[in-house]
């Protein structure tokens, strides 16, 4: 059943959540881009990418399904060091694609899956520093570094359970960099099983805020949203729900979900939209309408369980939707209402999100395949073509450049 603290929905409601005013249409910063909405309203698609001649590519010497990260002009990208159980933090120049500096973090083997490496997670960042989290089994950090590399606060947040390693990232809003620090609780394979959180801290100092406890069922990957000073989080025992981006506390909860949460959640106007699925399918996207006053409980507005998304997370433009599931079919759906527009059998398997350029989607398969569609209610294909290497990670867009991960390297259009 759901649960509602009704006082504090309205009192947050009322309240305007702010964002630092430094991050703007330059900047990517961090899982999914601005808001985690995937979208640039007046970006396009380079000419260089159909051409396939990118002004500079990038040698990470691994193979890793991190994505992106950009602010100020500079590329913050985590990669595994060839051969070693370690990381490195890359920061490369936007302009030219030349390194600025690196960092590396030693630490432990992982249990993983076979599409997951020890660099998995996205670097986040503000105006003043990069934020970016790792974790061996034993410990799970969350680090802060000034963007010349200077390493300004370091925590060990302990144990993280898991079935397929790690894979969360760190978000920025305003003062607090919110962490969804997810473990397994069912199922364990060996070892105790964990304890879920989430946590805010100071983003200068690192200091607590506050840590929340959710409900422990198997780990979830996605990023928080954050509207109207809520925090508006996706797990598999809580299904959506909401915190309190000043105290933490637990607004309102509704369980909708009966498998992993992977996708990180959207916010379209009332509505929080989630995803959860496995490998084996089952896959279903559910929109929950939000409580906006005294009384009101969190409710299901609709729910897609055909061809619904496990890893990749949706975009909207206009009230419509574009999501593609891990098996290759695209579709758009009205986001008021889960009408379908329509789908379209792309053909590969998915793990990196959709984002959308002006008026222009573009999907990329593990098999780096990409395809570019218009944002429209009817499927028009622009075009599709081979990027001639494998894709796990979302592509990152700033100041007029296209950023993706192919294989080893990172190639900018």
């Amino acid at each position: 059943m759901p649960t509602v603290n009704r006082v504090a929905v309205v009192t947050l409601l009322a309240i305007t959540c702010v964002f630092p005013s430094a991050t703007s249409a330059n900047d990517w910063p961090g899982f999914h881009g601005l808001s985690h909405a995937g979208v640039v309203a007046d970006a396009s698609i380079p000419k260089s990418f159909g051409s396939q001649q990118p002004s500079w590519t990038f040698d990470l010497q691994t193979r890793d399904v991190g994505s992106i990260a950009i602010q100020n002009g500079q590329v913050y990208v985590l990669a595994m060091v060839k051969g070693q159980p370690t990381i490195r933090l890359h920061a490369i120049d936007l302009a030219s694609g030349q390194s600025r500096w690196s960092k590396d973090f030693p630490q432990s083997d992982n249990h993983l899956h076979s599409r997951n490496t020890l660099a998995s997670s996205t670097p986040a960042t503000d105006a003043e520093f990069v934020y970016f989290a790792n974790s061996d089994r034993e410990h799970t950090w969350l680090r802060c570094l000034d963007h010349d590399g200077n390493e300004q606060w370091t925590r060990d947040f302990g144990p993280a359970q898991s079935q397929h390693g790690f894979g969360t990232s760190p978000t920025v809003v305003g003062e607090k960099v919110l962490l969804n620090f997810s473990q397994q609780h069912d199922q364990v394979r060996r070892g105790t099983p964990g304890t879920s959180k989430v946590i805010a801290l100071d983003r200068k100092t690192g200091a607590t805020i506050w840590e929340t406890p959710v409900t422990s069922t198997r780990v979830c990957y996605g990023v928080p949203a954050v509207v109207n000073n809520q925090v508006i989080g996706a797990n598999t025992g809580d299904g959506i729900y909401s915190l309190s981006l000043q105290t933490g506390e637990m607004l309102w909860r509704l369980p909708v979900f009966k498998m992993r949460c992977v996708s990180s959640p959207i916010i379209v106007g009332n509505l929080a939209i989630g995803s959860s699925g496995s490998g084996g399918g089952g896959n279903h996207m559910v929109a929950v309408k939000m409580p906006n006053q005294a009384g009101e409980q969190p409710s299901e507005a609709y729910r897609v369980e055909k061809y619904a998304p496990y890893v990749p997370t949706a975009v909207v433009k206009d009230d419509l939707m574009f999501i593609v599931d891990d098996k290759g079919i695209a579709s758009c759906i009205d986001a008021q209402t889960g009408e379908s527009k329509w789908t379209k059998r792309i053909g590969g398997n998915f793990g990196a999100s959709p984002i959308l350029l002006g008026n222009d989607v573009l999907i990329i398969s593990l098999d780096g395949e990409a395809t570019v569609f218009k944002a429209s209610p009817k499927f028009q294909k622009v075009t599709a073509l081979d990027l001639g290497g494998p894709v796990g990670a979302t592509p990152a867009y700033a100041n007029g450049k296209l950023i993706i991960r192919v294989g080893t390297e990172l190639r900018c259009f």
